[in-house]
């Protein structure tokens, strides 16, 4: 569900805003689960730091999202810089070419977390001028090293969009794999 369409998200899309529909609670009493990533702009590392000039742009949704997701008493998923950490994920846990560090808070229940593994090196790029190789790619903005689109494809085991905004906005999908995997085991065992 985004409000802007997403044609090349490989499964069933909803244009709508989040907002609206986690207040349905008709509609969301369809689901056992729900997850959630309110946009993250105004929290991210490269609005905080490279861009802090525009970090009023950005609407902070994370806390109503939250919110509504809470009082519906089922389970929840929220990956956002704000959220609570539960889960902090990485590409190294996945074997992936990326370390894109995503906070994730578990709302309603309880999921261990991978044990995170020490990074094989740096990012390959430029930073402040200097560059630097190494095993990951960087996998937002352009220019100075930044990974291309077949690089971010390829190191985030994504395959569903070539669309460069999409990559750098992406959540590997190994990451939500993992999640699902640890939800369904508890969905199983609560009975739900």
């Amino acid at each position: 569900m985004d409000i802007v369409d997403r044609p090349n998200y490989p499964h069933e899309f909803i244009k709508a805003d989040a907002l609206e529909v986690l207040q349905d609670l008709d509609f969301l009493s369809e689901f056992d689960a729900y997850h959630g990533s309110p946009p993250c702009q105004a929290e991210c590392t490269m609005t905080k730091g490279t861009n802090a000039h525009l970090a009023d742009r950005y609407e902070d949704l994370y806390d109503p999202v939250r919110l509504f997701m809470g009082m519906t008493g089922k389970p929840g998923v929220i990956e956002n810089p704000r959220s609570r950490k539960d889960m902090v994920l990485c590409g190294e846990m996945f074997g992936l070419g990326v370390i894109r560090h995503r906070n994730i808070e578990l709302l309603n229940w309880s999921a261990p977390a991978p044990k995170h593994k020490k990074h094989r090196g740096r990012v390959r790029g430029y930073r402040h001028g200097v560059w630097y190789d190494g095993p990951y790619i960087a996998a937002y903005g352009k220019g100075g090293g930044k990974g291309t689109v077949q690089e971010m494809q390829e190191a985030m085991g994504i395959d569903w969009t070539d669309v460069h905004e999409e990559l750098t906005e992406a959540i590997p999908p190994a990451y939500s794999e993992y999640i699902g995997h640890q939800l369904m085991a508890h969905l199983k065992g609560s009975g739900s």
